[in-house]
């Protein structure tokens, strides 16, 4: 049984995508309350509530197979301050990579390491910051690559998201799960773009990564909505209207053509800042009537939380995204145990990396790239 190591865990949604067949080793957080969730869902045993700054080697058991680190994305997403990797959250990779070293020092180096997080860290300072992850990860002994998947291809939420894999320089990695060049859909274009301002030693070290076609999505929006939603209300008939009436020209009438169908139409809304015709930053309504979720966001850093409209004729209402449909959107269980308030349990799943895309990378490429003789080392004492 393969074991890891999850930092930055959150909720354990890493953890719920890697399945039970994997061996949590170590967990660790620095949010209280996503670490109450945690503890919830898979015990505290393993679970570490500390500044990933604070940690230090004999903090963590045994040898992983697998380092899981979806590091903070706000320094580098489009709702931050773009101060990168020298930002206070998004720098927090540093203090985990040294984390990594020190582990390679003692001859614990986990086989594979797993960074996830925005699609804005391969330009982030004119991408700056994804060639000092490449450095950093080829000067400490790994080859790597990264994939672009976007979770709309396993959930009803557009969502995507990077993953840089790295295996360490001593194994090898089997022919099957590499190609000879970029290819679509995981290598994308600003993924290319991003390899090519590597320097020289990363590009050794680099390897296009291979996946099979994604599965076809059945689920849509729809699908996870609840007719009688638990944590929020519906708004009033005034509140669906001054909605509608933050809407552009183009997005009324995605209203109006919805309410000729005829037929049951379930929309995501976000409220955003745009500009008008006289150049003046206003509110707008956005929505979409297309079976899919806009990207969930946690709602803080001015960040809206997302609202539904459904649509029945000439009947329209609206309300929030309930707790327990942003958590279906993530590919949680209904079995999974969410915070009691909103916006906890809101920041929980927003703030998550979806679950059947974890599960997606580790059949197809993790489980695979660790091949047999994995967690030989695992039952380790600190």
């Amino acid at each position: 049984m393969p074991a890891f190591y999850e930092f930055f865990s959150g909720g354990g949604l890493a953890r719920a995508g890697l399945g039970e067949n994997w061996e949590c080793l170590f967990a660790n957080d620095i949010d209280t309350k996503k670490g109450a969730s945690y503890a919830a869902n898979w015990g505290s045993e393993r679970l570490k509530i500390e500044d990933v700054g604070r940690l230090a080697t004999p903090d963590l058991p045994g040898r992983a197979d697998l380092a899981w680190a979806s590091f903070p994305c706000q320094d580098l997403s489009l709702a931050g301050d773009y101060a990168g990797l020298k930002g206070e959250r998004s720098g927090t990779f540093w203090p985990f990579w040294g984390i990594i070293e020190a582990l390679a020092e003692e001859g614990r180096a986990p086989t594979v390491v797993v960074l996830e997080n925005v699609c804005g860290a391969l330009t982030s300072h004119g991408g700056k910051d994804f060639a000092a992850i490449g450095a950093a990860l080829a000067g400490g002994g790994y080859r790597f690559g990264a994939l672009v998947v976007d979770a709309v291809r396993f959930v009803p939420q557009s969502r995507p998201r990077l993953f840089v894999v790295a295996m360490r320089q001593d194994r090898a990695v089997p022919a099957v799960l590499a190609l000879p060049r970029a290819g679509l859909p995981w290598h994308p274009a600003n993924l290319v773009c991003a390899y090519g301002e590597l320097s020289e030693r990363s590009k050794a070290a680099w390897v296009w990564w291979s996946l099979p076609p994604p599965p076809d999505r059945k689920l849509r929006f729809a699908d996870v909505i609840e007719d009688e939603p638990q944590g929020v209300s519906w708004h009033t008939a005034a509140e669906t209207q001054r909605l509608i009436g933050l809407m552009s020209p183009v997005n009324r009438k995605k209203v109006e053509q919805a309410m000729r169908i005829g037929r049951r139409m379930v929309g995501g809304v976000y409220k955003r800042t745009r500009k008008d015709a006289c150049g003046t930053r206003v509110q707008r309504a956005e929505v979409r009537f297309d079976g899919v979720s806009g990207c969930l966001r946690t709602p803080v850093g001015g960040s809206s939380r997302q609202a539904i409209m459904i649509v029945e004729g000439d009947k329209v209402r609206s309300r929030l995204l309930a707790p327990r449909e942003a958590a279906r959107l993530m590919g949680l269980p209904d079995t999974y145990k969410l915070p009691q308030n909103y916006n906890e349990a809101y920041h929980l799943a927003g703030d998550g990396v979806v679950v059947p895309v974890v599960r997606f990378l580790a059949a197809h490429l993790l489980e695979p790239l660790l091949g047999e003789g994995t967690g030989s080392a695992t039952k380790e004492a600190a």
